[in-house]
């Protein structure tokens, strides 16, 4: 019985051998063709959310993503906007932001390109701080977080 079960795992060991072999030269199409799936996305917490909303601006897009509340199981209590803003960004910028779509600024941002400070206003309770403000490839981006 002990021969039957040692010669049964290497025969196991080595199908997944031969198999891996054999796939391998194979592996970065299937993962090309796996990655174009539907159900394949990148997370918003790493893609900022889908955009909300659109603001064309002096030689630039101001892009207003929807609120991101995801977390590992459920969604969390705080979470997080994104504030794009797209082209030909200026040195300082200064804009009023309505995330929630009501009519109401929630948030005043200025940012000094130059110094790479940025300043946060909250108009609304439910904007807490100021989670990121970096140079992009695209231009410039604000993470300002939010309660739910």
């Amino acid at each position: 019985m002990k021969k039957v079960k040692i010669i049964a795992g290497v025969t196991w060991a080595l199908a997944g051998m031969i198999l891996i072999i054999i796939l391998f030269p194979f592996l970065n199409s299937f993962s090309s063709s796996v990655a174009k799936l539907p159900f394949m996305k990148i997370n918003a917490n790493y893609s900022g959310g889908a955009a909300a909303s659109e603001i064309i601006a002096e030689g630039c897009t101001i892009v207003v993503r929807k609120p991101v509340f995801d977390g590992l199981i459920g969604e969390r209590k705080n979470g997080f906007v994104q504030v794009d803003w797209r082209g030909n960004v200026a040195e300082k910028m200064s804009d009023s932001i309505d995330y929630d779509l009501d009519g109401a600024p929630d948030f005043l941002v200025q940012v000094d390109r130059s110094s790479i400070k940025t300043l946060l206003v909250p108009l609304n309770p439910m904007v807490t701080d100021l989670k990121t403000s970096t140079q992009t490839s695209y231009g410039w981006a604000v993470r300002v977080g939010i309660k739910k």
